[in-house]
């Protein structure tokens, strides 16, 4: 007789599904009926293990948040452009992933108070990380910078990082989030982000930023 799945892998099911639907319809357009018709269990047993949406929409922010607190710890490393291209294009890798989060966002904070509070938390420790890779870039010499203009051009940086993908959307609302859309998306992010920087770049690596976002968007085709 086949060993029955555990329940925790039959959670871990209904979370993968239930992200891709989040983010392929919204949030706000998928209800739980969908998701069971989908892993083709019944309602009850989506019950069982979820009592109501917003414990999976809380269940999938936790895994985004624990993700995004890994990542942000590894801006103190950055030290070049090419260390900061690289954490700013896992950090908008990380965004796509959760992406249902972001095109939602307003309509997910005015409806879910642990999003609401929590993500205020997560702008905080985003700005703490821009202002490490803008640091680590002083401190390896490809960046300078007033220390009064640390705090707005961290503030400014974590503004694209957080609406880069609803501005995408709006361009384009229908194909922008779609897959084979992530990739130029994901570099257009990063650059303009690091474009932030552009001012206070040393010539070598203004330059060799222009040579990364080309380099990447001509594999990208």
């Amino acid at each position: 007789m086949p060993t029955p799945k555990r329940p925790r892998r039959t959670a871990e099911r209904i979370l993968e599904v239930t992200l891709d639907l989040f983010n392929a319809f919204g949030e706000p357009n998928v209800s739980t009926t969908l998701i069971s018709a989908e892993l083709k269990i019944s309602p009850g047993n989506l019950y069982y293990h979820y009592p109501a949406k917003d414990e999976l929409v809380n269940a999938l922010f936790g895994r985004y948040e624990a993700e995004l607190g890994e990542l942000l710890a590894a801006a103190d490393s950055v030290r070049n452009v090419e260390d900061a291209w690289l954490f700013f294009h896992m950090l908008f890798e990380l965004i796509w992933k959760h992406r249902f989060l972001y095109r939602d966002l307003n309509d997910l904070l005015f409806k879910n108070r642990r999003l609401e509070t929590h993500f205020q938390a997560l702008l905080a420790a985003k700005e703490q990380a821009m202002r490490q890779v803008l640091s680590g870039l002083h401190l390896g010499g490809a960046l300078k910078m007033e220390l009064r203009e640390a705090a707005p051009t961290a503030n400014a940086m974590v503004v694209v990082v957080s609406y880069w993908l609803s501005y995408e959307y709006v361009r384009d609302p229908r194909h922008a989030l779609e897959p084979d859309r992530a990739g130029s998306a994901l570099m257009r992010g990063a650059f303009h982000t690091l474009s932030l920087l552009l001012p206070y770049l040393e010539p070598a690596s203004r330059d060799h930023l222009f040579k990364l976002a080309g380099n990447y968007q001509q594999g990208d085709k």
